[in-house]
């Protein structure tokens, strides 16, 4: 059994908890900014000591309004500032919070506020509330809903006027390391969400070891991040409570649509983003170039990129016309795309699924170094990650400080340490499941190690296809480079117990129209136009076919369908962190999967699109 343990650099406090954090923050450094908001054209700062004041107000308003220590709160918003201000003003008053995804079905909701058992609901819009309106009477529980669209933060400060100081101290120190922090549940990518309960040793000792190891990312001059992706997910959680731990300046955005103006203006140091990000930053500048006649330069540029990325990491001397055509693309494209990226990003850390070495290497060589990691809500986060120092481009980076990772004799990834959650909510059978002797969490995935210690992720123990010839496929290693072609949306490999792979496709409805219009092509076509069309269909292929190139032949992908319609949260086919619900896709398309091994291809290495 291969493992690599990593000691905690920072010695445990067992009785700190996650408001200490920003205590500490604000005792050594009171005026520094944490968070900057959207004004006007710009930003306006918010200093740490400002942002303690107002927590300490919306706790009082909390207290006041009857919400006692150890109960739990839903909240359900976009990642905004007040989305972190509601959380810390919770750890004040000692409450706990429940997150929910801001695109959760009234279904859903019910779920997490009925099975937590929470006893408070707040949300952001008008949209979230009639959700929430949807199954009201159905969690008797839950005795407020406070909405942040009519002013609730400033009335519960209000009502809060009369609660002293004392008494938000004594509930500030009222948790424990041991202690639940807060119930995050899980996506539901197989089946109904678990709450995990995860403590606030679990981030206290995250966040002190991890900005060691990160130091160099969170201590640059100005050090500042750009949050888009959702703070309900463990992921950004995890960072925003990093971030005032480290002193780093901290932005939002929620629109994604906006978030190239918003990169613009504000000039992060570093991102926190997952890999279609990522692929959408590069095919939209492909795109773009293609559209304006410099499709080739653009492709051309990227190759160099990447070719100068892979002889730097492996050590090797960059040839003179490499270094020179490197220079000239360099003012010609990666430039431009610095600026677009507002200027001044030298780090992105990048989770939630493989990135691919090819998109880690043309970032690199822009001068943004991806710093790919690795875990679930379960592991409050990262279990992995690359560091500044010692990273290698598509793996997963080496364990944390404080984590230790090894792989059982399948290969399922196992982790322990300081970040790994305490157990699911009134599920003690999932939780005994998924633990083994030692306290060690069996994750699910399936990975390999290289000699030091770095990290691969292959794939979900549970999606390992065996075809009727038993070979093991991980479909990971054929859908992620599929779905880093532009017009591709998503990808599901199939052929369990078939005779040979095949794969679902669906289109990019973003990415599609600029295409098909540098291409010749009406740009207005629909999604079922566009899955018959003969040119969308061979750019499909092309994808399938360099896909195929990286497989053995009994493991690539033999017959592909693409669908006219395309897989979404609201049709029940994604996670809301975008992972695919494999088990829905292929019960609701059972016959177009039957549709494809209806006539049974010879076996050759040349994909055939059917």
């Amino acid at each position: 059994m291969v493992q690599f343990e990593v000691p905690a650099i920072v010695p445990a406090d067992p009785d700190a908890n996650i408001t200490d954090l920003l205590v500490k923050r604000v005792e050594a450094t009171p005026d520094r900014a944490l968070f900057s908001v959207p004004e006007g054209d710009g930003w306006r700062d918010i200093t740490a000591a400002d942002f303690q004041t107002a927590v300490i107000a919306l706790a009082k308003g909390f207290a006041a309004a009857g919400i006692q220590p150890g109960e739990k709160v839903g909240f359900l918003a976009r990642t905004t500032y007040e989305w972190t201000l509601v959380d810390f003003a919770l750890f004040y008053a000692g409450a706990v919070m429940v997150p929910i995804y801001e695109s959760s079905s009234p279904a859903q909701i019910q779920w997490i506020m009925e099975d937590s058992g929470a006893i408070a609901l707040m949300v952001e819009s008008p949209e979230h509330f009639a959700r929430v309106d949807e199954v009201r009477g159905d969690i008797p529980l839950v005795r407020d809903v406070w909405q942040l669209h009519l002013g609730a933060l400033d009335a519960l400060v209000a009502q809060g006027a009369n609660v002293t100081d004392a008494e938000i101290e004594r509930r500030r120190n009222l948790a424990i390391g041991s202690d639940i922090a807060t119930l995050i549940y899980t996506s539901g990518s197989t089946g109904r969400p678990k709450g995990c309960v995860l403590t606030h040793s679990n981030f206290v000792e995250l966040c002190r070891n991890s900005a060691k190891a990160l130091d160099a990312v969170l201590t640059m001059p100005g050090a500042s991040t750009l949050l888009f992706i959702t703070t309900a997910h463990v992921f950004a959680r995890f960072i925003s409570i990093l971030d005032i731990h480290a002193g780093v300046r901290t932005g939002h955005q929620p629109d994604t649509k906006q978030l190239l103006p918003a990169l613009g203006s504000f000039k992060p140091t570093f991102l926190l983003a997952v890999p279609r990000v990522f692929e959408k930053v590069y095919n939209s500048a492909e795109q773009k170039a293609e559209a304006g006649g410099k499709g080739k330069i653009f492709r051309t540029a990227a190759a160099a990129a990447i070719e100068h990325s892979k002889l730097l990491e492996e050590g090797k001397k960059v040839p003179l016309g490499l270094k020179l055509k490197f220079a000239l693309f360099d003012k010609l494209v990666y430039s431009k795309l610095r600026t677009a990226m507002g200027g001044n990003i030298a780090y992105a850390v990048s989770g939630s699924a493989p990135l691919g070495a090819r998109l880690g290497h043309f970032f690199h060589s822009l001068g943004v170094v991806i710093l790919e990691g690795y875990g679930l809500t379960e592991t409050t986060a990262p279990a992995t990650v690359n560091l500044a120092d010692k990273s290698k481009i598509g793996t997963v980076g080496p364990a944390l400080p404080g984590v230790g990772v090894r792989l059982a004799d399948d290969g399922e990834i196992e982790v322990r340490g300081i970040n790994v959650f305490k157990e699911y909510w009134n599920n003690p059978q999932a939780t005994a499941e998924v633990f083994s002797e030692g306290g060690w969490f069996r994750t699910g995935d399936i990975g390999s190690f290289d000699t030091e210690g770095f990290l691969t992720v292959t794939g979900r123990k549970k999606e390992i296809i065996v075809t009727a010839g038993g070979k093991n496929v991980a479909p990971a290693a054929l859908e992620d480079p599929i779905r880093s072609n532009p017009i591709v949306g998503q990808v599901v490999v199939v052929g369990d117990r078939r005779p040979f792979i095949a794969a679902l496709v669906t289109l990019d409805p973003e990415m599609l129209p600029t295409w098909l219009g540098n291409n010749g092509l009406p740009a207005d076509m629909s999604l079922a136009e566009a899955s018959t069309n003969e040119a969308v269909r061979a750019e499909v292929q092309r994808a399938v076919d360099a896909a195929n190139t990286r497989v053995s032949r009994a493991e690539s992908i033999r017959k592909f369908t693409i669908l006219g319609s395309e897989w979404t949260e609201a049709s029940g086919h994604l996670t809301p962190k975008m992972s695919i619900k494999r088990n829905v896709i292929m019960t609701d398309f059972a016959d177009e999967v039957a549709a494809i091994y209806d006539e049974p291809v010879s076996t050759t290495n040349v994909a055939i699109g059917g």
